[in-house]
């Protein structure tokens, strides 16, 4: 007796396939979620940001004074004459600002310069693994970690004529001068403010430039060596060269942070800085909160962002013709 094959089963049917509105309207909505996600924060990041630059540039067309600080609104339109009064350099308060900017500029370099050279020295010294490498690494970086104003307060102490431990080590202990200067006050100031911003500053310039030095091969290193390479041919010609796109960023932020700093100054120095050290930031500070003219500070600061602008494109517009091919 032949046995009965059971009978095979129906096809299953086939799915119906969506139509093409709807597979584009599911991908639409794939896709605009992350943003939709994303969207209250950008919104509160550029209210945060914007409002307050739109105000100030809105008030630099006004002459706003404290006869109109309880409504600004209402302060007579000013057109562009405070920003003609800014960079009139043959008036006082023309050539102050210019002063200022110079002295903003001077400071910019040297305590980028410094910093930035500090950082690549400490970050090559710790490349290489030995015992309390971690523990050195911690005490780089605790300048950084510091609060701003509890660092730069110690520092105005130490910084004090006749009770400060500068010039007791100095004066005192050293005998390299033979009067205790004054660090707060005259040139001298200028001085103290580079001092102050460069150990602040190069911790970061050491963090970041531990960081890209992890990415370089150590068979580079290895090849150099065999290759008869020494310790500053390695430096000069792997180091480096591999260190330039962090370099590039690196630059960039310092620089925008140290010449927008306004809390390491004013700190160190108070509400009236000394001539040498009159950085655009507290010139701006003081044009706005110590006279009360309020529409010609909003006019400094509208002109130090453009000119912050102008440079930021210049340096990224000739770093991206360099870094793309020929």
């Amino acid at each position: 007796m032949t046995p009965t094959l059971p009978a095979p089963a129906p096809p299953r049917p086939r799915p119906r396939a969506l139509p093409p509105v709807r597979t584009r309207r599911a991908r639409s909505r794939r896709t605009a979620l992350p943003y939709l996600l994303l969207l209250p924060a950008l919104v509160l990041e550029l209210l945060v940001h914007l409002t307050p630059m739109v105000v100030g540039i809105v008030m630099s067309f006004k002459q706003l004074t404290q006869f109109f600080i309880r409504d600004w609104s209402a302060a007579p339109w000013a057109g562009l004459a405070n920003y003609r009064m800014a960079v009139d350099f043959d008036a006082p308060v023309g050539r102050a600002l210019l002063h200022s900017f110079w002295v903003t500029c001077a400071f910019t370099v040297l305590a980028v310069g410094l910093s930035w050279l500090a950082g690549t020295v400490a970050a090559i010294m710790m490349q290489d693994a030995f015992r309390g490498r971690g523990l050195l690494r911690a005490a780089f970086l605790l300048p950084y970690a510091l609060p701003v104003y509890a660092a730069v307060i110690t520092w105005s102490f130490m910084f004090q004529r006749d009770t400060g431990l500068i010039n007791h080590v100095l004066h005192d202990q050293l005998h390299l001068v033979d009067d205790k200067p004054f660090w707060l006050l005259g040139d001298n100031s200028f001085t103290a403010l580079v001092t102050v911003s460069v150990w602040r500053s190069w911790p970061f310039a050491f963090l970041t430039l531990t960081a890209g030095l992890q990415n370089i091969p150590r068979e580079l290193y290895e090849a150099a060596a065999l290759d008869g390479a020494g310790i500053w041919q390695q430096i000069r010609r792997i180091t480096l060269p591999s260190l330039r796109p962090v370099n590039l960023v690196l630059l960039l932020v310092l620089f925008l942070w140290t010449f927008n700093d306004f809390n390491t100054p004013y700190v160190l120095f108070g509400r009236s800085a000394p001539e040498a050290a009159d950085l655009v930031s507290i010139h701006i500070y003081q044009s706005s909160f110590i006279t009360w003219n309020f529409g010609a500070g909003s006019a400094m600061s509208v002109l130090l962002l453009l000119f912050l602008l102008l440079v930021t494109a210049g340096y990224l517009l000739l770093t991206s013709r360099r870094r793309s091919p020929r």
